[in-house]
């Protein structure tokens, strides 16, 4: 009973928020907040919809397995964020747009363009529906198992709480909502870690304690070909994954183009970056105290059930449990709330071809459409009961590294090169990539002896960018400006 009093008080704040900001919403608003956010907001907002509930669940209990081998991703991060600050965000506030898959548009030709967006579609939709899939699963434990009720009822309530505060004003609510959302996380966050370290470790100083336990190391520089951890395979894959994830991905750079001008989104970046390492660092400690209790306790959790399993056993108080569902759940819904509003947003702009104008048939398309993107998440969702059996953070990113790859391949062979493609064969081209790499993933082992991990991104990318090279001719070069 008191989750759901919880879950209710919580989503009742979200929705006089939603009322608060939206005021009379129309395209304009629900596309690009009518370019006015406040970078600092934009920049906190984006901490939680970077890490999502994943992180919330999935970064701690990685660390049994990895160590702390992931902030060899995160310094990637900082080199993929630095392309995206002084290379991609400059192109986007350029040309204005609305979508950023109008570059393809402009570059290449309708059909790169139409990839481009079904790209991102596919990965998000993919994304978003395996960062819902977490707080569903939470929700059913604490709930739904104890009323009875199916799973699918539980994926239905997570995104329909999702639809009601976002229909109106998109992604104008969202700068707001986010901002409270990783307020919401970054307490549960600390607050479990005082708590745990209380218990645990009292009066030794907690980075003693982490930077001694056994799962502390943070570099992997052994076994190139066959460790996945591997300090240039983690730094490579890091780095793309965040131009590829955050800087061609609608959802992430729609916050950004909502700022005023290109020098405060250029802030926001820039922040934004450099607290997502700290707050890394600072899940990757919680997973070590979760583990190390579960461990004193007899609590028989490992991996994504472990935060969950521990705060919600016998002999912890209520409150922390408390504290621990409104993290995730403002985890969750701070990456899902804008994915659901970038994919309506792509597929308005980019493929029914609407404009920011509102009229009174604009407007009726856009909310239908939400709805169906809406109702497409329900049914991934309920399907990844059946699929996902590792942790969802690394099927994440491996899934990440097929879907993303081609247009990481087609922004680099833009803004690299100056020649012209045969625009109808770009979609080949971005469905051979993907094919290829995945063979390389399945039997690179047996084949080459190697171990492919999130680098094979880079690889797809590569793939891509030869597939447009071999589409294009010398002797059709873009006119220099």
């Amino acid at each position: 009973m008191t989750a759901v009093i919880v879950i209710i008080g919580y989503f009742a704040l979200l929705v006089i928020i939603s009322r608060l900001t939206a005021g009379k919403a129309d395209n304009a608003t629900f596309f690009t907040a009518n370019r006015q956010s406040p970078w600092y907001l934009v920049a906190f907002g984006m901490i939680g919809a970077s890490l999502s509930g994943v992180t919330f669940i999935s970064v701690p209990g990685w660390v049994a397995t990895n160590s702390f081998s992931y902030m060899q991703m995160v310094l990637g991060y900082l080199a993929g964020y630095a392309v995206i600050t002084f290379v991609l965000l400059p192109l986007y506030y350029r040309l204005n747009l609305v979508s950023i898959y109008g570059y393809l548009h402009q570059r290449f030709g309708f059909w790169s363009y139409q990839t481009g967006a079904w790209f991102f579609l596919l990965s998000r939709m993919l994304g978003s529906a395996f960062r819902l899939y977490i707080v569903a699963l939470v929700l059913q434990l604490l709930i739904f198992d104890a009323l009875g009720l199916p799973f699918w009822l539980a994926v239905l309530t997570t995104i329909l709480l999702i639809w009601l505060y976002t229909f109106r004003g998109g992604i104008k609510t969202i700068i707001y909502t986010d901002t409270l959302q990783t307020l919401f996380m970054l307490l549960a966050l600390g607050f479990t870690l005082y708590f745990l370290h209380g218990i645990l470790a009292d009066g030794q100083n907690p980075v003693r304690y982490i930077a001694s336990h056994e799962w502390s190391q943070v570099f992997f520089w052994d076994n190139f070909g066959s460790e996945p951890r591997h300090f240039i395979k983690q730094v490579i894959g890091g780095m793309f994954i965040t131009i590829t994830m955050t800087g061609l991905d609608q959802d992430m750079m729609q916050k950004n183009l909502t700022c005023k001008n290109l020098a405060d989104a250029r802030k926001n970046m820039i922040w934004f970056s450099l607290l997502l390492v700290p707050v890394n660092l600072l899940f990757l400690s919680l997973g070590v105290y979760l583990y190390d209790y579960a461990a004193m306790m007899n609590v028989p959790a490992v991996g994504d059930e472990l935060f969950a399993a521990v705060v919600f056993s016998e002999g912890l108080p209520t409150w922390i449990g408390v504290v621990f569902l409104l993290g995730l759940v403002a985890a969750a819904y701070s990456s899902a709330d804008s994915a659901l509003t970038a994919m309506t947003t792509s597929f308005c702009v980019d493929i029914l071809g609407m404009s920011k104008e509102t009229t009174k048939r604009s407007l009726q398309t856009r909310k239908w459409v939400h709805v169906g993107i809406s109702l497409s998440l329900l049914f991934v969702v309920v399907i990844f009961k059946y699929f996902v059996s590792e942790s969802v953070i690394k099927e994440i990113f491996t899934v990440a590294t097929f879907t993303y790859g081609p247009l990481l391949g087609m922004y680099a062979f833009g803004l690299f090169t100056r020649r012209k493609v045969n625009d109808r064969f770009v979609p080949v081209a971005a469905l051979i990539a993907p094919v290829i790499s995945g063979l390389l993933y399945a039997f690179g082992p047996k084949w080459f002896g190697y171990t492919f991990s999130f680098e094979l991104l880079l690889i797809n990318g590569t793939l891509m960018f030869a597939g447009l090279l071999f589409l294009s001719k010398t002797n059709n070069e873009l006119p220099h400006e």
